[in-house]
């Protein structure tokens, strides 16, 4: 049954959850009195779909329905998942909890806000229980972190619902321990922010500046392990203990201005926002979206490829959205949208990724013929031996493509499959892929028959497409 999620509040928060919802087969309702909130939350919604099907290597499940409501009451009416993202005002935050539990009591709601604790968020209302924080970062569609704070009020059943709705999208749920003012993320956000608005205001260095620091320096080493486990790295052979001993007298070093504020002056912000506009003015918003989307896929598909941090969260959420394979002649043995980095100089998909997808088309056959993970790590697989390739048309990023196999030869240790790729939403036949396959012995490296099971499956289908 296709669940709802209830989105009051359609800014870049609020639509980023709405794309975050809808891309994995939900319907969505949003609540905005703003008359532009349909077409901001349409913009966030393009660069969704041209975004987070690019992170997975299946096919992300069928849209569900997006509404725009006019009240509270008939978004959030029978929704399985309330998100509040209105303005960061304690008052107003009250009333739309308020409006909320009127229409649905049982509602299970979890505010965006960036600041305030959830007990702050329960003052007056009707049912504490229900209400905690789920704080997202922007773009919420991509970046899978969501700071879930309860208070003491929350009821534990409720967290677990949440927690077990947001993974189920594809997010990470962080339960945080305590309430604190700004949760945990934007604690150490404030904190750098701080440090550079000094480094800006005492002319050490430019928003270009400490923005490089960043993005070729420890941000990257903290995109995969974090920061305790970087510092433990940095320890050596010793580990974490060294490292506390031999940098933990540099904290009572004057380095950093961090108990002290620089006074906001106009002059202060004017040097900035030239800076900023310096470095980045060239390019309008919606580019620079594109921009951060497209590197923070590239980014987490490494992550994905070796298992690690968000790429880790990828491959389990993907592997829900792997699809069954139907004896039909041909089969559809791969559906997915072609990411930004299988692109080449030419701007279209590079040939060795025509490779890689067709191998996947040949894999998800294997499966299907009962050649799967547990039959390959028992000892027994099939090698590629032979294959011919044809490019036709061009395939770019961002495009949905579907591969047709025609199970060709299936008998002994052979197995060939003719695979045609095709884009998804004309049926434009784009390549071509006529690959030969023998049947391994893994601890032998030498071809051998397959087990009876899987050689009974695969004359079966040979027989099934040569009928057809």
């Amino acid at each position: 049954m296709t669940k709802t999620a209830a989105i009051i509040g359609g800014g870049v928060i609020g639509g980023g959850w709405a794309a975050r919802f809808l891309l994995n087969g939900w319907n969505v309702r949003i609540f905005d009195p703003d008359p532009e909130a349909e077409r901001k939350i349409m913009d966030v919604m393009e660069n969704a779909r041209g975004a987070l099907p690019m992170l997975y290597d299946y096919a992300l499940p069928k849209e569900g329905t997006l509404s725009f409501c006019p009240s509270i009451t008939e978004a959030v009416a029978d929704a399985d998942w309330v998100q509040e993202s209105v303005s960061e005002r304690l008052d107003l935050k009250h009333k739309v909890m308020g409006e909320i539990q009127a229409a649905n009591p049982g509602a299970v709601i979890g505010s965006s806000t960036s600041g305030f604790k959830p007990s702050e968020l329960q003052e007056g209302a009707a049912d504490s229980s229900k209400i905690m924080v789920a704080h997202p970062f922007n773009p919420v569609y991509l970046l899978p972190l969501i700071e879930v704070v309860p208070s003491e009020a929350t009821e534990p059943e409720a967290v677990d619902r949440a927690t077990e709705l947001l993974t189920s999208v594809g997010l990470y749920p962080l339960r945080v321990r305590k309430e604190i003012d700004a949760h945990i993320a934007d604690r150490f956000l404030e904190a750098v922010w701080r440090e550079a608005l000094w480094l800006v205001k005492d002319g050490v260095a430019t928003t270009q500046e400490i923005d490089d620091a960043i993005r070729f320096g420890f941000g990257l080493r903290w995109g995969q392990m974090g920061l305790f486990e970087t510092y433990r790295v940095a320890g050596g052979e010793a580990g974490m203990r060294h490292f506390m001993a031999q940098f933990g007298p540099a904290l009572k070093w004057p380095w950093t201005k961090l108990m002290d504020v620089p006074e906001f002056t106009e002059e202060l912000v004017d040097t900035i926002a030239d800076q900023s506009d310096a470095q980045s003015g060239h390019l309008s918003i919606r580019e620079l979206e594109r921009k951060r989307d497209r590197n923070l896929i590239a980014m987490m598909r490494a992550l994905k490829q070796q298992g690690k941090a968000s790429g880790r969260l990828i491959k389990t959420h993907q592997a829900a959205l792997r699809p069954a394979l139907e004896d039909t002649c041909p089969m559809l043995s791969m559906r997915r949208v072609v990411p930004v980095d299988w692109t080449d100089v030419n701007g279209h998909m590079n040939e060795g990724r025509y490779g890689q997808l067709f191998s996947d088309a040949a894999e998800e056959v294997m499966a299907h013929v009962g050649a799967d993970d547990a039959y390959i790590a028992a000892g027994n697989s099939y090698f590629t031996v032979e294959t011919t390739t044809k490019f036709i048309a061009e395939t770019h990023a961002g495009e949905m493509v579907d591969v047709w196999t025609t199970v060709t030869v299936g008998e002994g240790k052979k197995l060939r499959c003719f695979h045609e790729m095709k884009r998804t939403s004309d049926g434009t036949l784009m390549a071509t892929c006529d690959q030969f396959m023998l049947h391994v012995n893994l601890e032998t490296r030498r071809t051998c028959d397959p087990l009876p099971h899987v050689r009974d499956k695969v004359e079966a289908l040979a027989a099934l497409h040569k009928e057809d």
